[in-house]
């Protein structure tokens, strides 16, 4: 006779298969290699694997699970980061090791604290976790669960009210409450019976969230609005196809022949466009360190030929540049100092510009240089180029005189990844923008499902403020979004392209441009108080006992 499968080793299996299922469904959720816009119903049942393994497992073991399913999920999902910096890739999930292994501790915690209800705690965890992420000099909102709705316009129409944590809490509610009762299978015999006796007794949650998610359709179904009464812009966006900061003097020329190209066939076409875009840093070398000091005189050079064209024109321009100065070290001295920026020319003149305030961790901004001098030495090493923070979110300012247009557009201008991020947005309207227009460079991750993930975070910032949204981008996905984010007009990826599109301007604010990422910030209020209470309370049994 064959001996027993053993049990351990039976449960081993059983965690690992759950772990496995767990980071395939969820990068499948979001665009990828096999489904390019994601997909999105299967992040209704991603997570129910992880809650269901988190339930089985000690409290000592989760945190192993939590590094195993983190490292696993983050390099399915984001396996294009190497193609962005040698150290990304590894950067990201090393991070994600460490969050995930602390998230899956506290997830098991709860259960422990709360053997009743824990699942409700669990869910409020999670979504702490997402917001959480989100924040400080780590922030990265790539893999929050609500972002892998974005093409399910009824069902993201609630950012509107709470941002990505409203879509975030519907999705995650019902995994939470699935991976509590099938916990219970081996209990009850099968499948059936467990879900049937855990939800006999907590009818009342489930019922409240099958109540939010019909009112959450019939919000979003109801919201369709009319925007043809709303005075309307025309953008050109210019993709020019190329990874501007590869390469040398030649080929710095030979793109800005290729922008100017395209924006002039953008411009001959009708109805003709009131502003130009061009994406994050399209044009090499920096336009006013070289008119400034000329201490390069190639360079200036193909400076002084982009101000002559722009000098041409007659409609404004706005585009990405290094923005480079002199500015003083505080010690009377003077050092250049970097900004990545968006420069608004109407002529050759610069009459707006905005600098990138949320650089990138790693690869554009390391302030702890003294404290980790051995990171900061290699990334400079790995040819990293760090730039200076912005001060401002600034608003950006153009007159226009068509019939049907505003009687001046009121835009901000958000740079790569900034799009991703609510709170900027929510700052650039509440500062008086009435449009956002993107600039963003994806094209070094020469990857559809990178660009893609881009996208369906940034069609969020449209909803939530209830703006347009045009993106103008070096390779894809150049597009225009309206306010309820859908996306009306897109440019083939990997292209050279252009496209003129046309948007409401509108006014006005939601409950989220009002109150920002309150829901956020209301689950790590009450998750951290639940855990102080029920660790609390086992300590007051224990001593009086």
């Amino acid at each position: 006779m064959n001996p027993p499968f053993n049990s351990s080793a039976k449960n081993l299996l059983i965690n690992l298969t759950l772990a496995v299922l767990g980071m395939i469904l969820f990068a499948l959720s979001f665009p990828n290699v096999l489904v390019e816009k994601g997909l999105a119903p299967a992040a209704w049942t991603a997570w129910i694997p992880v809650f269901l393994l988190v339930n089985r497992v000690s409290l000592p073991a989760s945190a192993l699970w939590g590094v195993l399913y983190g490292y696993g999920a983050y390099s399915l999902f984001n396996y294009w980061l190497g193609a962005f910096h040698p150290m990304a890739g590894f950067i990201i999930n090393s991070i994600y090791v460490v969050y995930l292994g602390l998230t899956f501790f506290f997830l098991r915690l709860a259960k422990i604290l709360f053997p009743r209800r824990f699942y409700l705690v669990q869910w409020c965890l999670w979504l702490a976790y997402e917001y959480l992420r989100t924040l400080g000099f780590l922030g990265y909102p790539y893999g929050i669960s609500g972002y892998s709705q974005w093409t399910l316009i009824p069902v993201i129409q609630i950012a509107s009210l709470g941002g990505v944590w409203a879509v975030s809490a519907l999705i995650l509610f019902p995994a939470a409450a699935l991976g509590a009762a099938l916990h219970k299978t081996s209990d009850f015999g099968s499948v059936p019976g467990a879900l049937g006796t855990f939800f006999k007794r907590e009818w009342l949650p489930a019922c409240l969230w099958l109540l939010c998610l019909c009112l959450a359709l019939g919000y979003g179904i109801g919201s369709r609005q009319d925007y043809s009464a709303a005075p309307h812009a025309r953008l050109a966006l210019i993709q020019h196809n190329t990874d501007p900061w590869r390469g040398d003097m030649d080929e710095y020329r030979q793109n800005f022949r290729v922008l100017s190209r395209l924006s002039g066939e953008a411009l001959a076409s009708e109805p003709r466009p009131d502003v130009v875009v061009w994406s994050e840093t399209a044009f090499v070398p920096r336009i006013y360190w070289h008119k400034s000091y000329r201490d390069d005189q190639e360079s200036w050079v193909l400076v002084r030929e982009l101000l002559d064209y722009l000098g041409g024109q007659d409609v404004p321009f706005v585009l990405g540049n290094d923005d480079a100065r002199l500015e003083g070290d505080g010690q009377g001295g003077w050092n250049r100092v970097d900004y990545n920026a968006v420069m608004l020319f109407e002529g050759a003149e610069i009459t707006g510009l905005y600098r990138k305030l949320h650089l990138v961790p790693f690869t554009e901004h390391f302030p702890y240089r003294r404290q980790f001098p051995g990171i900061y030495q290699a990334l400079v090493k790995a040819d990293t180029h760090f730039w200076e923070k912005g001060k401002e979110a600034a608003v950006l300012s153009v007159p226009l005189s068509r019939d049907g247009a505003p009687e001046n557009l009121k835009f901000s201008t958000p740079i790569c990844f900034e799009d991703t991020f609510g709170y900027l947005s929510r700052e650039f309207v509440r500062n008086g923008a009435e449009l956002i227009v993107n600039l963003s460079n994806d094209a070094w991750s020469r990857s559809l499902p990178a660009q893609n993930q881009h996208l369906g975070m940034a069609v969020f910032r449209a909803v939530e403020n209830r703006r347009s949204m045009v993106r103008s981008t070096a390779s894809g996905q150049t597009c225009a979004v309206d306010p309820r984010g859908r996306v009306i007009a897109l440019a083939p990826p990997f292209a050279e392209a252009w496209i003129t599109a046309e948007v409401p301007i509108l006014s006005g604010g939601t409950l989220y441009t009002a109150y920002g990422d309150y829901l956020g910030r209301f689950f790590v209020i009450i998750s951290t108080v639940l855990l102080i209470l029920g660790l609390g309370s086992r300590i007051l049994v224990k001593i009086t006992k």
